[in-house]
């Protein structure tokens, strides 16, 4: 019997190995990047494919991506699969050397699917139910649907799996949290919650169940919890939106195993995700060979700075999103970005010319091994209709964004040609820094905020648009990173915390680093629960002090902080703060009871500091002028780019970007090598230099 088991393991262990991936292969340093753009065969006339195709080629793009949302195509009838049409694309791709990237279609399952088995369709807590003519109506926690799905997986995965003009996979399109009150998704969430506590007694005391008469005596009587149900137990609701976002990370680990069980070695897998930072799904799907995301700029919904911002957006979305997804993964893409003037938002202005390249050099910029763009051809029908395409509605025009793009193309084939290592400067790499940041946190904050001034992503902006304006290089890193790597740590806003990651935390002090904490930090446990201890005690030695009390005051009021004889307004959330002796304070409260009470400290421990910001302030600058403090006790060198202008360093070059509403002149070494743009920037413009 000994024999067969061991053959067991050795093709177990062979299997893994056999789908392990080689990334440089796929996405060659020397290239830098690569772009793409999305492409329906099944909405065009299958004689214009060729001219599609070829226009596409002629155009730089190097990829193009297939079968999204083509499930009624590729299964036309139940257990019957029709792949002629798709392969007759992909050998057309082929023929013009574009790379193919292959979708699974679970985004939208055929009718004849939702009519047979309505009940994979998404039930709402009101007992509605979601139907067929959409997209994303089908649920992760229908065991149903989850399980016929990987059939047609399969049956495209050994179709294509072996396929050398198939570069890799995008699983589903944009996947979210399903929250799902069908009666799976009912039991899914039970027995979810009895692997999680494995005994009743434990949910009680995880959920404090004690409060308002809430026990539970087995886990069949726990239901969904109702949102609109004022006063639902708080740790049911953080779990269910836990069970959700699990449900979804591993729906895509299930699709992806079956894919690789038929797929060869040189085709990878990722996912598009849409860059929230409350969704814990994001980088939780172990099987994807890496991450990409999604993102849309202009759609009427961010102003951008200056009277026309809007037409180029918040600089913040990109640049978080790049800092955001990179320490998630080996590396990183963009699958969807913006081709030009959209039709889905509030209000759907076009962008300014220059804004969509400028977006493609931001992207870049981040360390994108790959962008691409939905979509070439601008549809004729469907719900998006007015979309822009790479070309128009006539399927031959390049339209202004398609344009930007080919000019972005054309700029990075200058770019390889540049190519000779990756040196980056010396004072870029000096202020690299860290925001340690985990999205349970923000679901917990934001489902009892206390006060609604509290804003926590705007809270975390404040922190990260200061360190961006210095030049500063970020990662966006978790409680398992390593935190030796950065000089400098900023904790904001992170209410529960382990006792073990207040003791890392302090060991990494004491060696010699520098963290700023800000208010609602360590008000709880891992759990979620309040200490049963003076508030936010434990962290009182990292800090050196103690938190008095937190005040949230009325909209209406006037609350200031004095630093360095500075005045500056704070509305949502202060900690007031009693320092020990040896701590020095940085910030005093003004204006109301506990006018003189410290509101920023700086505590030396060890060979580092910590340094504590107990107040969120109304516009951000009392953040930045704290970490430019920081940055000057360090003495490490910052740089003073207005708000908007971007500069990052990758591959050994430099890159200036130009959110902003005036004209910048960047001031780069003398001698430095000008590739593309001027010293001044216009709004919406580039700069690369090589760097020396």
């Amino acid at each position: 019997m000994k024999k067969p088991f061991f053959l067991f393991i050795y093709c177990f262990i062979f299997s893994l190995l056999s789908h392990s991936q080689d990334l440089e292969k796929s996405f060659p340093d020397k290239e830098l990047t690569t772009v793409g753009a999305y492409y329906y065969p099944e909405h065009w006339d299958e004689k214009q494919w060729d001219r599609d195709l070829k226009k596409m080629a002629d155009m730089g793009f190097e990829f193009t991506h297939f079968a999204e949302f083509a499930w009624a195509q590729l299964e036309p009838k139940e257990g019957v699969y029709d792949f002629t049409w798709l392969d007759k694309a992909v050998a057309i791709a082929d023929k013009y050397g574009l790379k193919v990237v292959m979708c699974t279609s679970t985004a939208t399952p055929p009718v004849w699917l939702t009519r047979k088995h309505p009940e994979i369709l998404v039930t709402n807590e009101d007992g509605t139910k979601l139907d067929h003519g959409s997209r994303q109506h089908a649920s992760f926690s229908n065991n149903y649907y989850r399980a016929y799905s990987q059939k047609m997986i399969a049956a495209l995965a050994k179709h294509y799996g072996n396929d050398k003009r198939i570069i890799g996979w995008q699983l589903d399109n944009e996947p979210r949290s399903t929250i799902d009150y069908g009666l799976d998704a009912q039991q899914r969430f039970r027995d979810w919650l009895q692997k999680k506590y494995t005994t009743i007694d434990a949910l009680n005391k995880a959920w404090g169940t004690n409060f308002w008469s809430g026990t539970y005596t087995n886990f069949n009587q726990i239901n969904l919890p109702k949102s609109s149900q004022w006063g639902m137990n708080l740790y049911q609701r953080l779990d269910h939106s836990r069970f959700g976002d699990e449900e979804t990370s591993s729906f895509l680990d299930e699709q992806a195993k079956t894919i690789k069980t038929y797929a060869n070695r040189n085709q990878w897998i990722t996912t598009n995700y849409i860059p929230m930072y409350d969704a814990r799904f994001i980088g939780n799907s172990k099987e994807l060979d890496f991450i990409s995301y999604t993102r849309y700029m202009v759609y009427g919904e961010f102003e951008g700075i200056g009277d026309k911002g809007y037409r180029v957006s918040e600089y913040s979305r990109i640049a978080m999103s790049n800092d955001y997804f990179r320490p998630l993964s080996p590396i990183y893409g963009v699958m969807e970005l913006q081709p030009g003037q959209v039709n889905w938002g509030s209000i759907n202005p076009q962008p300014l010319p220059g804004a969509v390249r400028l977006w493609l050099w931001h992207v870049f910029v981040g360390g994108s091994k790959f962008t691409c763009t939905y979509r070439f051809r601008a549809p004729i029908y469907g719900f998006e209709q007015y979309h822009y395409g790479i070309v128009g509605t006539d399927g031959v025009t390049p339209t202004s964004g398609g344009l930007e793009y080919q000019q972005f193309i054309e700029e990075i084939d200058l770019l390889r040609n540049e190519v000779k290592g990756t040196k980056l400067p010396e004072a870029y790499n000096e202020r690299k820094t860290a925001i340690l940041y985990e999205p349970d946190n923000t679901v917990a904050i934001n489902q009892n905020k206390q006060t609604k001034l509290w804003n926590t992503q705007a809270h975390v902006l404040k922190y990260y648009k200061a360190l961006k304006g210095f030049g500063a290089p970020v990662d966006f890193i978790r409680d398992s990173t390593d935190f030796e790597d950065y000089k400098v740590i900023v904790i904001p806003a992170y209410q529960q915390m382990s006792l073990s990651l207040i003791d890392k935390l302090t060991s990494y002090v004491k060696k010699g680093g520098t963290i700023v904490m800000t208010c609602r930090t360590g008000h709880q446990d891992e759990k979620g629960h309040l200490w049963e201890a003076k508030h936010a005690e434990p962290i009182y030695n990292l800090i050196g002090s103690e938190i008095a009390f937190y005040d949230l005051p009325m909209p209406q009021g006037i609350d200031n902080i004095i630093m360095d004889n500075k005045t500056y307004e704070w509305k949502s959330w202060g900690d007031i703060l009693k320092p020990y002796k040896t701590t020095e304070k940085w910030a005093t409260y003004a204006n109301d009871f506990y006018e003189g009470e410290t509101a920023i400290t700086y505590n030396k421990l060890g060979k580092g500091a910590v340094v504590y910001v107990g107040a969120d302030s109304t516009t951000g600058v009392l953040e930045k002028e704290v970490l430019k403090k920081v940055y000057n006790r360090l003495n490490i060198a910052i740089a003073d780019y207005p708000e908007g202008v971007i500069v990052e360093y990758r591959d050994g070059f430099g890159i200036a970007l130009n959110y902003s509403d005036k004209p910048y002149t960047m001031k780069i070494p003398e001698k430095s090598k000008i590739l593309i743009g001027t010293i001044e920037i216009p709004t919406a413009g580039v700069l690369v230099w090589k760097v020396d």
